[in-house]
């Protein structure tokens, strides 16, 4: 006897073409799958900054500020510090990804300026972020941007921080208006006695906790 339904259906065109509410979900689901920029765009935040730290030559820090609990102790931000440091001091690259996080960085001299934020965040909010950190320095610091000068000026360097982003949340990208709210001038001028004055005990503070923990 011939078998005239013994054919196989064809899911791929009946799940396409099926008008029930089932068929409907599963091409949505598939659409947003091969879109990533859906996923990226779905919620976007302010707190775009996840880390922003200060390393040395040798991959030892001189100043970090985490904004989030990715890495919630001392030991596990220094753990990821260092392999980042490994990861990126012998590159010429100005990016990496690591951990399912996305670093920008750039080094002068014997010192290495990082930024961190997710894998979906926007790399060249990030860029500014950084290129604001090191010009912002490069001003306080008379342009001699090393070691031993930041060392000598880290209260200021931890305010200078602290004006560019505040919990995560990107306050400022204009190097001139980072100097100028810190009380430094843009002509090179020192910080004012009565500005130190204000400022030395929330900056000592912040460093204890940066370097001391």
């Amino acid at each position: 006897m011939q078998r005239a339904e013994a054919r196989p259906r064809q899911h791929p065109e009946g799940a396409a073409l099926g008008g029930g509410s089932g068929g409907d979900r599963a091409a949505a689901a598939a659409a947003g799958a091969m879109d990533p920029t859906r996923l990226l765009f779905q919620e976007p935040s302010l707190y775009t900054v996840k880390a922003i730290f200060i390393l040395d030559n040798d991959g030892q820090r001189l100043l970090a500020k985490y904004y989030d609990d990715t890495f919630p102790s001392t030991k596990e931000q220094k753990t990821f510090e260092r392999s980042v440091f490994d990861k990126t001091h012998k590159t010429d690259s100005e990016i990496a990804f690591l951990e399912g996080l996305t670093i920008v960085y750039k080094s002068s001299i014997d010192l290495f300026f990082y930024v961190v934020g997710s894998s979906q965040e926007n790399e060249l909010m990030l860029v500014a972020v950084l290129a604001c950190l090191f010009d912002s320095l490069s001003h306080m610091l008379r342009k001699n941007v090393e070691k031993r000068s930041l060392l000598d000026n880290l209260d200021g360097v931890f305010l200078v921080v602290d004006e560019i982003v505040d919990g995560g949340v990107i306050l400022e990208s204009d190097p001139q208006q980072v100097i100028q709210k810190v009380n430094f001038r843009v002509d090179d001028s020192p910080l004012s006695e009565q500005s130190v004055a204000q400022v030395l005990q929330s900056a000592k503070e912040q460093i204890k906790w940066s370097l001391l923990k």
